[in-house]
């Protein structure tokens, strides 16, 4: 099975796993320069791999997309209450892009946008 993951910035790595580790993310790697985290059982994992970069979160153009055929079960897996709706972090509700596609979507705290997207 082929699969592909993001690559996004972390300047701090602990606030990286917190932040995602709240969603429901689990480390499966860590060392000096390079984190990978998990959400599931590989290899059907999602998987976020961060580097280590000084970043300004307000300048990010960083993004990502999580695709699923169900996106309402997985926003309802994702404890996004605690999040607020603008700024940096921020989670950002579910609208309709086309009549098969809706769009949510998470803003970690490093910036880098996470497009949910599904039907």
């Amino acid at each position: 099975m082929d699969h592909t993951t993001p690559n996004l910035p972390s300047a701090d790595f602990d606030r990286s796993i917190a932040f995602w580790g709240a969603l429901g993310f689990t480390v499966a790697y860590r060392g000096p320069d390079w984190v990978i985290l998990e959400r599931g059982d590989p290899p059907t994992a999602a998987t976020l791999e961060f580097f280590a970069a000084p970043i300004d979160p307000a300048s990010s153009w960083h993004s990502a997309c999580w695709r699923t055929d169900d996106l309402d079960s997985l926003l309802a897996s994702l404890p996004t209450a605690s999040l607020p709706s603008a700024g940096i972090p921020r989670f950002d509700p579910p609208r309709r892009l086309t009549p098969d596609l809706r769009m949510a979507a998470l803003v970690d705290p490093d910036g880098s946008l996470i497009r949910l997207l599904g039907p």
